[in-house]
């Protein structure tokens, strides 16, 4: 009996002890995976894996980030990228009327967050950055019922992390492709719950809306609603709110535009899970699915928007590396180039200012805001201003003279009109894309002959159509080029600036970077030095006789006047030279100053840097300039005889805007006051008694006090107006891109062809009450300058006072 009893609890043991190794078994069936993959996340944290980001790193993520180019009322008029990407944040994705607050996951958010939470992350509000029931539910699809993950199981914050800082490079072999897919998960969840720590909820859903592609050259919420809706952020509705949304998940595949259906059915998709977080009502939900999706679809494109030639130029300038001489052709352009490199701050900022670390900015990537002095209005005036006038008098006037005379360039060989032809096929990208494709010349000049579909442009829009690359040549060279700037004369600000018509088709800016010659607008110029340097007046007398000037070489030199033009011989004064825009009363004044040189630097020193060549003939604009600069030139008899060099850019802030530099105008005293004043009243001559006639009676500028200055090279080749007004003076040249391409009869004089563009634009400037450039302002007359009586030969006397001129 008593071994009975001692073998009993011997089997009772062993049944223990078997279920002991089971429990224990379990335990480390269950327990090892949680080990692993503690083991696994401490490793990846660790860098064992790769390196993680550091806090610094999660406080300021790197990105690529726009530069955005603001005009004076702070509207973005154009940005430079490599990403069009903006921050915004959460606070500015606020509508203004809080009833289009939606509520879901128990929190009210703008109508951009609600529509990414309820559809990417319903328990966003719950987790800390990883979501335990998504994951267990993706597990038990991948793996329990051997489907392929379908997404979901990632969060927001997840999301963010991957976009922060992307996976590496995907492997071919499947088994590395594998290892590397789980390190880079382990990688996005300690990621994850970094950034919830670093970070509130609401700067989360910012950051992602801020990171994600949209489609279209648009990153970011931002550029997203602005090139698909013209809109804020903060503007959005619900159902639109609801297709961007929908884009990121995949933004060809549901892009409104490229598949408008797919988009619609996302977007209802997107809408449905609000409803289904109680964000809107199923009523809500049926009338908003009914909905078209509507669109203001404006892609961003340096080509295209407001100010593309300013855009260009501005880029061109903070890039600008220091001048090299083969790049100009007199040294005297070279020096000025290199003075103005070392002494304009923002020549070359890019390469003159460093980030903290030592590396020099880069407008493509580093999210600067630059400040301009652009005004957005002024802007749109010039720009409708210069195709208006192209449009419907410029080209029509060009086009017929081509269709009755059957000739594009005038006075040239066939040989000349070949070779201008051919550097025109050598500098396409049809050439240069051909050559590097490995043909040879002869190959790609047929080539040019081979009808193809094509573009082309037209004043009145781009047009498909089919053609020879040849003929499109010559249809492009036909098409007349314009440029204009508009500059505030006491401070120097650019407030527009348009340096062609189409900067799509051709991109030469022709408001700073062309030059030609500047025909009679050199002649106030002259006149001041007449007034400042020789002690005449407006009213000294001088012969309408023809002017003949000995040169320094023997050699005589006698300028044409243009037009049908009778010297009578009856004495003017040099008011009416100026009026009428004599050459012989220009000449005359040069025969009286004896230096060209001595004229060529006083005229410097009014603003006109260009190459001025010393010679008596740069009295009636022999030289080459360009509207930018003349405009800046003329800005000093508005400002008192104060010059101001221009200024486009005020300030530029980084992208948490602090500030990193600031610029301001410099200037110097040109002329007196009182000179100044009394060029002005001579200007208003041009303008109330000479060629600028069409000024008043064409745009109503009766009783406006404004001045002005016609000018016409030879042959029509180039035409050109400046219009001085108290608060504004702008300046427009017309030509073609040839100087063999022109309009041959009086239709192609600055008075037809330029000044329109300035009294349109002037026009339209008056008209705007937000613009504060009023028809009543005055210039400012110095307190000691007298008026001077004139007398013509048979005519009375006539006494230069205010009256005569603003009445």
């Amino acid at each position: 009996m008593q071994r009975k009893k001692s073998t009993t609890p011997r089997k009772k043991s062993g049944k223990q002890g078997k279920t002991r190794n089971i429990v224990k078994w379990l335990w480390i069936v269950a327990m090892t995976p949680l080990v692993a993959l503690t083991l696994m996340l401490s490793l990846t944290a660790a860098g064992v894996f790769g390196t993680m980001p550091s806090f610094e790193e999660l406080e300021n993520p790197k990105s690529n980030l726009a530069t955005e180019v603001y005009a004076d009322n702070g509207q973005v008029i154009g940005s430079f990228f490599v990403q069009n990407r903006s921050y915004v944040q959460y606070a500015d994705l606020y509508p203004q009327d809080s009833t289009q607050l939606v509520k879901v996951a128990g929190h009210e958010m703008p109508p951009i967050a609600a529509a990414l939470v309820a559809t990417e992350d319903a328990r966003f509000y719950t987790h800390s950055g990883i979501d335990i029931i998504s994951l267990a539910r993706v597990a038990v699809k991948t793996i329990a019922l051997q489907r392929s993950s379908q997404g979901g199981g990632s969060t927001i914050t997840q999301q963010l992390a991957k976009n922060l800082f992307p996976r590496g490079k995907r492997d071919d072999n499947k088994v590395v492709r594998t290892a590397k897919l789980i390190v880079s998960k382990f990688k996005e969840w300690i990621t994850a719950i970094k950034l919830e720590y670093n970070y509130t909820k609401e700067e989360i859903v910012a950051m992602y809306l801020n990171t994600v592609e949209y489609g279209s050259n648009s990153f970011g919420i931002k550029s997203a609603a602005a090139t698909f809706f013209g809109k804020a952020p903060s503007e959005l509705n619900i159902q639109e709110a609801a297709v961007l949304v929908g884009v990121v998940n995949a933004s060809t595949r549901y892009s409104p535009v490229r598949n408008p259906e797919n988009s619609l059915r996302r977007r209802n998709t997107v809408l449905k899970r609000i409803e289904a977080a109680g964000g809107i009502t199923p009523a809500q939900y049926d009338s908003l699915a009914a909905l078209p999706i509507t669109l203001n679809y404006r892609p961003i494109s340096h080509n295209y928007g407001c100010a593309t030639y300013f855009r260009e130029m501005l880029r061109l300038t903070m890039n600008a590396q220091r001048p090299k001489r083969r790049n100009y052709y007199t040294t005297w352009d070279y020096e000025q180039a290199c003075k103005e490199y070392d002494e304009n701050p923002l020549i070359g900022w890019c390469h003159k200012n460093t980030k903290a670390d030592g590396t020099p900015y880069d407008i493509y990537r580093d999210g600067l805001k630059i400040y301009t002095t652009i005004n957005a209005s002024m802007q749109e005036y010039a720009e409708a201003a210069v195709q208006k006038q192209m449009q419907t008098v410029i080209q029509p006037t060009m086009d017929k003279q081509v269709r009755e005379t059957k000739e594009l360039f005038q006075n040239l060989t066939d040989e000349e009109q070949e070779a201008i032809i051919k550097r025109a096929m050598r500098n396409s990208d049809r050439f240069r894309n051909m050559k590097a494709a490995g043909l040879n010349d002869k190959e790609i000049y047929a080539s040019f002959n081979e009808k193809c579909n094509m573009k082309v442009f037209t004043y009145g829009g781009e047009r498909d159509t089919l053609l020879t690359p040849r003929d499109s040549i010559l249809h492009h060279k036909r098409i007349m080029r314009a440029s204009f700037v508009a500059m505030e004369p006491q401070t120097g600000y650019v407030k527009a600036y348009v340096g062609g018509t189409s900067f799509q088709y051709f991109k030469y800016d022709m408001a700073k970077q062309g030059k030609r010659q500047i025909g009679s607008t050199i002649k106030p110029f002259v006149y001041t030095f007449a007034i400042d340097h020789l002690g005449l007046t407006p009213c000294t007398m001088v012969p309408n006789l023809p002017v003949t000037i000995e040169t320094a070489v023997g050699a005589a030199w006698s300028p044409k006047e243009s037009g049908n033009v009778e010297y009578d011989g009856v004495l003017h004064p040099l008011r009416w030279g100026l009026a009428h825009s004599r050459n012989n009363y220009s000449a005359w004044i040069m025969k009286q100053a004896k230096q060209p040189e001595a004229v060529a630097d006083f005229i410097h020193n009014m603003g006109i840097m260009s190459f001025i060549d010393p010679v008596y003939a740069l009295c009636v604009g022999s030289f080459e300039s360009n509207v930018y600069e003349m405009v800046s030139a003329y800005s000093t008899f508005a400002n008192e005889g104060v010059h101001n060099t221009p200024l486009f850019v005020t300030h530029i802030e980084d992208r948490q805007g602090n500030l990193i530099s600031s610029f301001s105008s410099s200037s110097q005293d040109a002329i007196s006051k009182e000179s100044a004043y009394t060029m002005l009243t001579m200007l208003q001559r041009v303008i109330t008694h000479g060629t600028g006639r069409r000024m008043g009676w064409a745009f109503n500028m009766h009783g406006v006090e404004i001045a002005g200055k016609t000018g016409t090279t030879n042959e029509n080749r180039d035409a050109w107006f400046m219009g001085i007004t108290p608060k504004l003076v702008a300046g427009a040249w017309v030509g073609g891109e040839d100087q063999s391409i022109h309009i041959n009869s009086s239709r192609g004089e600055g008075s037809i062809m330029a000044l329109p563009i300035v009294g349109d634009f002037l026009r339209r400037v008056h008209n705007d009450p937000n613009i504060n450039i009023n028809r009543t302002d005055k210039f400012t007359r110095p307190a000691s300058w007298q008026a001077v009586e004139c007398e013509d030969i048979g005519s009375p006397t006539v006494t230069t006072t205010r009256d005569e001129f603003f009445n």
